[in-house]
This record gives C-alpha cells, sequence and structure tokens, in this order.
C-alpha cells in the first residue's frame, strides 16, 4: 500500500510539473520604456526585458506570451490574474514586497536626471523651485518628492515628461538611467537638445526584479533559476552590450 500512495505522489507532482511546463506564461510590459520595453517600428514588444524573459523561457523551458499593459493597471491586472506575472523595470521595493513576490535582481539602476542642454545643475538640491516630471509611481518620482524643494509633476508615461521637457513646460525628467541615456543619446529627436545632467546619489542599490502573485513559489522558482543561467552563460553580458550598450 505504502509503494501505491508513493507512487501516487510521484505521479501527482511529475504531472503537475508537465501541466506547468505546457502552460504559457502571460507577462505584462508597459512597454513605454526604452531600451528595457517598448514597441518597435513593427508594433512589435521589444527591449532588454522581453529579451531577458526569451532566455529565462529557453533555459528553463518556458512557454511566454508578451502582452503591452498600461503601467497605472499593471498591478491590479497581475491580482486579478489578468496575467502570470510583470516584466516591466520595476525596482524591488520594501512597499511593493508586501504586496508581491519578487525574482532575484536582473538589472541594477539608477535615477538620472535630464535637464535641457544649455541648463546647470549636478544635484536636487541644485534644482529646488524647479519642476521635475517623471511616470506616476515610479522610484523616481518618489526620490524626487523626498528630496523636498523640488516640485513633480507626473505622467502616465515617460515619453509624456520627455515631451515636456521638450516644449518647455517642465525643467527637468527624472527616470531610470538606462531610460534617460536613451532618449538622451539615441533618440534623434531630441539629439542636442537635452543632457543626462547628473545620477541622483543613493544610499542602497536599486534593483529590477520580475514580479508574481504573492505565493506563487513554482513560477518564481522557474524565474529564479533561469536568471541564474542567463547570468551563468554570459547571456546577460550580450544582451546588455545589444539594448544598453555596455
Amino acid at each position: 500500500m505504502l509503494k501505491k500512495i508513493v507512487l501516487a505522489l510521484v505521479v501527482v507532482a511529475v504531472t503537475a510539473s508537465f501541466a506547468f511546463a505546457e502552460k504559457t506564461i502571460v507577462i505584462a510590459h508597459d512597454a513605454t520604456w526604452p531600451p528595457m520595453e517598448f514597441v518597435d517600428q513593427n508594433k512589435n514588444i521589444v527591449g532588454y526585458s522581453i529579451d531577458y524573459c526569451d532566455a529565462i523561457a529557453k533555459e528553463t523551458g518556458l512557454k511566454v506570451e508578451h502582452k503591452s499593459v498600461a503601467w497605472d493597471g499593471i498591478f491590479a491586472g497581475l491580482v486579478g490574474r489578468k496575467y502570470d506575472m510583470i516584466a516591466s523595470s520595476v525596482s524591488i521595493t520594501p512597499e511593493r514586497q508586501k504586496k508581491f513576490d519578487f525574482s532575484d535582481p536582473y538589472f541594477e539602476v539608477t535615477q538620472a536626471v535630464i535637464l535641457p542642454a544649455d541648463a546647470s545643475g549636478s544635484s536636487l538640491a541644485d534644482l529646488k523651485g524647479k519642476t521635475l516630471g517623471g511616470q506616476i509611481g515610479t522610484t523616481g518620482v518618489f526620490m524626487a518628492k523626498r528630496a523636498g524643494g523640488v516640485k513633480t509633476k507626473e505622467y502616465d508615461e515617460i515619453g509624456f515628461a520627455i515631451e515636456a521637457l521638450y516644449t518647455g513646460r517642465i525643467d527637468g525628467v527624472i527616470c531610470d538611467d538606462a531610460i534617460a541615456a536613451d532618449y538622451v543619446l539615441r533618440n534623434p529627436k531630441y539629439a542636442g537638445k537635452f543632457k543626462l545632467a547628473f545620477i541622483v546619489k543613493s544610499d542602497k542599490p536599486e534593483y529590477y526584479g520580475f514580479v508574481v502573485r504573492k505565493g506563487n513559489k513554482e513560477l518564481l522558482d522557474k524565474l529564479n533559476k533561469g536568471i541564474a543561467a542567463v547570468k551563468a552563460k554570459g547571456i546577460e553580458d550580450e544582451l546588455r552590450k545589444k539594448w544598453i550598450g555596455q
């Protein structure tokens, strides 16, 4: 009888693992943050995070589907089971960890400030009384608010903040450094108009992680296994060179 029970448990475990492998994991991205996740001219969702997820899928045998979702509803959609995970340049913070589970870090980020090319300022203290734009609910906006003396204006997309700076409606933009560099160095529309003025110093490092619902240990374990493989095999370095330029 004991052998039969053990055999039955093994069969259930194998069947469950097989079913998980066959399931398509739907991944949500706010595809407005080049070069991390954005929509290209052919309307495909592309970028560093997308390629990273695809690499994880290849290493772990997962099937994945990418979905573009607006930032302001992206966490609610995960709770509502509209998708299985979020890969959208989400910084791991204690506040977010109370509500969601995060994978191991897959990218270190700092906050950067974009200013007009002829503007001065090398710290948030130099921008007192000025207005910095940023995407709503992001760590850059939180940091600017904590600095004190700096006004903030929040936008649904970081591109809207960049455009507001371009048309002179705000004085600067604060966002993740990779995104800031992309707009300043790679976007032909803004070439010569902006500069990456400075990096905002922080006492603690900031990292991106993939987000899953609380308790989804099976998917979390798969993601962490995939991240480890992507790092160990040098795939991560290749993706950084392709999308970030370093």
